[in-house]
């Protein structure tokens, strides 16, 4: 544990925000405002010039040798809300900057942690900036480095080439439902997911307030005549109830959803792929749905026992290829960097064997420590590669994409992920997920149905988005959807107040 001392002027709010950097070099960290002669102490102070420009500084001392910093900008005078995020972003400045000049380090991300960034990129260009406008002040005002700026670009290129109205999709809606169940929970999962089983009518009876939850939303979507852009089946893992209740539940969705011939895409994940039958796919095939998830994670048989993953690799494998001749044509598969004894070697393996197959997207994880999952609960358990090892092996994944005629068209970022990198999601040509580009930028609301769904209400106008949060857990969801159901809608109709005036 490394403490690190600051100034006891601090609030929490900015003790939370230097504790997310200072996490960025140490593995635990804690930001303490008393003496003590175990932590490093930085001191940061704000001036003012005449010029009106204001001036942050940051100095620590280390064993004799002085570490120091400053970073200024013209005052901010637009609001007060302004005021704040400048003085945030001028102490993460100096405080970021110590701390790689004492360890070495360099942040591509800069200061950037709380933040999508992308979805930072899309703010500046839709306020007129050209390109290298965008760069240049996400390298000055956020630290950002050339290269991650780069990246940023060319994935903007590709998401209005996907969607070109991108920003326009402010009056339709984005459906996600979420199925809980599982075959196994996985060791770094904190998605709704519990392992399946049917005892005492748990799954039947989620699946019953599920198509009520389908019924009531699109009644009130189709009374108003909304626009639906994408639905997106997640959890959990669709594909684990029975191929029957599949069809029920597409059935619903049919019946209860408006416009449904407009629909841009419609995603099933199959990420586990011991949930794969050849009646399933052939239900997927009925209701026109051919863009779905085989996630293998890894190509190591080993590394899957160790995550909780019963499946083989050939599994994986046999799965895929059953897939692809019954007539799946938009296969996407995951894979994580630095799970549990894996390396260089075993990345490599995993990307060739990726190459046999060619799914039409490819998205590349880095392992994230998220708190609730069994892998953070028991990290001495589990040996992951260090910093280096695992910047390495993003690398790779770049090169093996481009190789492959893929190309980065979303990315997100999340607390305590390895070697402070991101999630890459790559496509083929024509070929990317609009719900992925969707939901990570945040343009339009999505409305979450089924257990732990997550709703993120946006309002057309401001942009200003409520997120709204359905229970994870499916003997609450059970007891209390009818309740969620007429939550939900108090927030639709807040925020589309002139489709309830037409409809009047």
């Amino acid at each position: 544990m490394q403490k690190i001392m600051i100034d006891e002027q601090f609030d929490q709010v900015y003790i939370r925000m230097f504790t997310h950097l200072s996490n960025l070099f140490f593995e635990q960290s804690k930001i303490v405002t008393e003496a003590d002669p175990e932590a490093l102490a930085v001191q940061m102070e704000l001036s003012k010039t005449a010029e009106g420009e204001i001036v942050c500084t940051a100095n620590m001392e280390v064993g004799g040798q002085q570490y120091e910093a400053t970073f200024s900008e013209r005052e901010e005078l637009a609001n007060e809300k302004e005021k704040v995020r400048q003085t945030k972003r001028l102490y993460s400045h100096v405080f970021l900057d110590v701390l790689e000049q004492y360890t070495g380090m360099t942040q591509s991300w800069g200061i950037l942690t709380g933040i999508r960034p992308m979805k930072l990129y899309h703010q500046y260009r839709q306020l007129g900036f050209g390109v290298e406008e965008v760069k240049s002040l996400l390298m000055e005002k956020h630290r950002v480095s050339e290269e991650k700026c780069n990246l940023l670009s060319q994935i903007e290129e590709v998401q209005l080439k996907a969607i070109p109205d991108l920003h326009q999709l402010r009056n339709e809606v984005s459906i996600y439902i979420g199925i809980p169940f599982c075959p196994t929970k996985c060791a770094y999962c904190t998605f709704p997911a519990y392992a399946i089983h049917r005892k005492n009518g748990r799954v039947e009876s989620f699946l019953d307030g599920l198509h009520e939850e389908i019924r009531e939303i699109g009644k009130w979507l189709k009374e108003r005549e909304m626009k639906i852009t994408t639905i997106y089946f997640g959890g959990g893992t669709p594909t684990s109830i029975e191929a029957d209740e599949m069809d029920a539940l597409y059935q619903t969705m049919v019946d209860s959803f408006p416009n449904m011939e407009t629909v841009r895409e419609i995603t099933v994940e199959a990420g586990r792929p011991d949930t794969i039958t050849p009646e399933k796919i052939e239900v997927l095939k009925k209701w026109g749905i051919d863009r779905i998830s085989v996630n293998p994670q890894s190509y190591t048989d080993e590394t899957l026992k160790a995550i909780g993953r019963h499946h083989s690799v050939q599994e994986t494998i046999d799965k895929f290829w059953l897939s692809r001749n019954m007539g799946m044509k938009n296969i996407n598969m995951d894979l994580i960097i630095g799970l549990p004894n894996e390396g260089l070697a075993e990345f490599e393996h995993s990307l060739l064997e990726t190459e046999k197959m060619q799914p039409e997207s490819l998205t590349v994880h880095t392992l994230s420590f998220k708190r609730a999952s069994e892998m953070t609960r028991n990290k001495d358990k589990y040996k992951v590669a260090d910093r280096e090892t695992v910047e390495q092996m993003m690398k790779m994944g770049e090169r093996w994409t481009a190789a492959n005629g893929y190309a980065p068209y979303y990315l997100y970022r999340q607390k305590n992920i390895l070697g402070n990198l991101e999630n890459i999601g790559y496509a083929k040509p024509n070929e990317e997920s609009l719900y992925n580009i969707i939901i990570m930028e945040e343009v339009q609301t999505i409305i979450g149905i089924g257990c732990g769904a997550s709703s993120k209400f946006m309002e057309p106008e401001s942009g200003k988005i409520t997120q709204f949060h359905n229970p994870k857990d499916p003997a609450a969801y059970i007891l209390t959807f009818e309740e969620y159901i007429d939550k939900k809608i108090e927030h639709l109709e807040r925020i589309f107040p002139n489709q309830l005036v037409q409809q009047k």
